[in-house]
C-alpha cells in the first residue's frame, strides 16, 4: 500500500466530529505514514486551546494560523494529516491540499449531532441550535467537501478500523488518474 501512494501525504477533510483524528490514526499506521491533526499543532503553536483562540482572537485568526499550519506540513511526505472541518473554505488552502489525496469523510448531521452532544470544545456549536447550525455548516460547506478526490460516506454502525478499509480499498481507483509532485518543491 505504501508504495502505493509513492509517499503522497493523505488529507482528510470532513465536518467536526466525522473521526478525521481517529480514521487518520488508524490510517497512518496501515499506510506506515507519520499522523498529524492541523487542530494539535494550532494549539501547541498558539499556547491555548481553539476555544481560546476564538474567544481571544477571533475565527479569522484561528483560520490564519490553520493555514500556516497546512502550508508546513505539505512540505513533507509520508503523512495522514486530519484537518478543521472548515479548512476547505479558504481557496489559498486547496493549492496544499492539492499536493496530496484529499479524502472526505462524510457522517449524517443527526449521527454528528450525537456524536458531538458531550463535546463544549468546538466553538462553531455554541449555538441554541447546534443541529440547526451543523446542518448550515454542512451546506456551506459540501461545494468544497466534494472536489475531494475520495468521499467516504459513513455509516452510523460502522467502526473507524472498518471506514479505514475502506480507505485503503477506494485509493488504488483515483491513483490512476493522479499525478503527484512528490519531490518537496511546489
Amino acid at each position: 500500500m505504501n508504495n502505493l501512494l509513492q509517499g503522497v501525504n493523505v488529507y482528510l477533510i470532513g465536518m467536526m466530529g466525522v473521526g478525521k483524528t481517529t480514521v487518520g490514526r488508524l490510517l497512518a499506521q496501515e499506510l506506515g505514514y507519520g499522523f498529524v491533526d492541523t487542530d494539535d499543532v494550532i494549539v501547541k503553536a498558539a499556547g491555548k486551546s481553539i476555544n481560546e483562540i476564538f474567544d481571544q482572537n477571533g475565527e479569522g485568526v484561528f483560520r490564519q494560523l490553520e493555514s500556516d499550519v497546512l502550508g508546513q506540513v505539505c512540505a513533507f511526505t509520508k503523512l495522514t494529516i486530519a484537518t478543521g472541518g472548515g479548512i476547505v473554505q479558504r481557496q489559498e488552502n486547496w493549492s496544499y491540499l492539492h499536493h496530496g489525496l484529499i479524502v472526505w469523510l462524510d457522517v449524517p448531521v443527526e449521527i454528528l449531532l450525537q456524536r458531538l452532544a458531550e463535546d463544549t470544545t468546538r466553538p462553531l456549536l455554541k449555538d441554541n441550535d447546534p443541529l440547526g447550525k451543523l446542518r448550515s455548516l454542512l451546506e456551506t460547506r459540501t461545494p468544497f467537501y466534494s472536489q475531494a478526490d475520495l468521499h467516504i460516506t459513513i455509516t452510523a454502525e460502522e467502526t473507524p478500523e472498518q471506514t479505514t478499509a475502506k480507505i485503503i480499498a477506494a485509493i488504488p481507483s483515483v491513483l490512476k488518474s493522479h499525478e503527484w509532485k512528490v519531490t518537496g518543491d511546489s
